[in-house]
């Protein structure tokens, strides 16, 4: 079986090239030239590069490597796939016949295209098992009762939001919704959730907020699709919620990557940041 990895910007793709080495397996990597760390070319001996359209270039590199699985992972950011991409024939015509022009949509035109060449778009996580948490608290110290009480109210949130096609965090403070994510990712909603509350007394007042700090949620929907899109949470996470003040941070059990865990951990107890797995 050959493998093959769709590279986008961060962490995620060498961690993937990692798991993948540890499982005895050699990726073929098609590495998009607006996102990926170059360095990934150290890391891998079978690699092209492609731009953000370039759909035919990366399959017909596939094809000619024998791949029958890929795995996407790491983020290629909005802007870049819909303003500033030049998109070639086949990515033109996918494009043309998109029913939306979000994430999901575009995501599941490209895993057609490459279904249609037999190509499987497979779990991103395939590699990556032990990186997913088991439910229940994962640091030193448990959700305090107001934490609780906001994180169930966010997980209310989360149900009525399932539907839609919308970013994966949720801040809550007294069981009021300070912040949602659109396309801004979990740092600059967590940011904007703490800048929201410095606004003074006034602002917290029209937000009907009660005492207490910033609670995060960073969920999966119930349907998520692992392919691509997985949460990701890691020390950048609870360096923000340590900026703004957040002391609480909920994910979702088996659907979430903790990148860097073990630095996570000892940074959110050293913070006395509760993290729970639900």
């Amino acid at each position: 079986m050959r493998y093959g990895l769709i590279a986008g910007n961060g962490r995620f793709p060498f961690m993937v090239i990692e798991g993948a080495r540890r499982a005895g397996v050699s990726l073929s990597v098609a590495a998009i030239r607006e996102e990926t760390d170059p360095s990934i070319e150290q890391e891998v001996e079978r690699l092209t590069w492609v731009g953000i359209g370039q759909l035919g270039k990366m399959i017909r590199f596939f094809k000619g490597e024998g791949v029958e699985k890929a795995i996407m992972a790491g983020q290629v950011k909005h802007v870049q796939i819909f303003s500033r991409a030049v998109p070639d024939a086949r990515m033109l015509k996918l494009l043309l016949k998109l029913p939306r022009r979000n994430t999901n949509s575009l995501i599941g035109g490209i895993a057609a295209e490459l279904r249609s060449e037999g190509i499987d778009l497979i779990d991103s996580t395939y590699f990556l098992q032990d990186y997913l948490p088991i439910a229940g608290t994962l640091t030193h110290r448990k959700p305090n009762a107001a934490e609780s009480a906001d994180i169930e109210y966010g997980l209310e949130i989360a149900r009525q939001m399932a539907q839609l096609d919308l970013g994966q965090t949720i801040v809550i403070r007294g069981k009021a919704c300070v912040a949602i994510e659109a396309m801004e990712g979990t740092d600059a909603t967590i940011r904007r959730a703490g800048d929201i509350l410095r606004g003074g007394k006034d602002a917290r007042k029209r937000l009907k907020l009660t005492s207490g700090a910033l609670t995060v949620l960073k969920l999966s929907k119930p349907d998520q699709d692992m392919r691509f899109d997985v949460p990701v949470v890691g020390v950048p996470t609870i360096e923000t919620m340590a900026e703004t003040g957040a002391t609480c941070l909920c994910v979702t059990a088996g659907k979430t990557l903790m990148f860097d865990r073990d630095q996570m951990m000892a940074l959110a107890n050293k913070k006395k940041i509760a993290i729970v797995a639900v």
